[in-house]
């Protein structure tokens, strides 16, 4: 069992820049790879990035890629997602996800993912 706290969000102007952290406790032996996904009103919940479980690799959705950063530390068990250039369109609900353990690579897919945090929302003003 794998348990996700996330911190961060808030409101923000557009061209702002916020990061969002996801503290993870439990059973992270080899630790985990890790992805954000996030859910605007009406909308089904998309990709936005993922990391694998050395932090070695990284990969972006197109809608975010230039102005998104995942990254982690593993002397804190944290995943970072650093937030810049935000438009009002990168207004959702962010949750992060963490993949069972003996999987080395991230995933785009949520249906790759067994543990997730509480969500936090990200609201950008015009």
């Amino acid at each position: 069992q794998v348990q996700l706290v996330q911190s961060g969000g808030g409101l923000v102007q557009a061209g702002g820049s916020l990061r969002l952290s996801c503290a993870a406790s439990g059973r992270t032996f080899s630790g985990n790879a890790m992805g954000w996904f996030r859910q605007a009103p009406g909308k089904d919940r998309e990709f936005v990035a993922t990391i694998t479980r050395s932090g070695g690799g990284t990969y972006y959705a197109d809608s975010v890629k230039g102005r998104f950063t995942i990254s982690r530390d593993n002397a804190k068990n944290t995943v970072y997602l650093q937030m810049n250039s935000l438009k009002p369109e990168d207004t959702a609900v962010y949750s992060c996800a963490a993949r069972p353990s003996q999987f080395l690579g991230g995933s785009i897919s949520e249906r790759d993912y067994d543990y997730w945090g509480q969500g936090t929302q990200v609201t950008v003003s015009s």
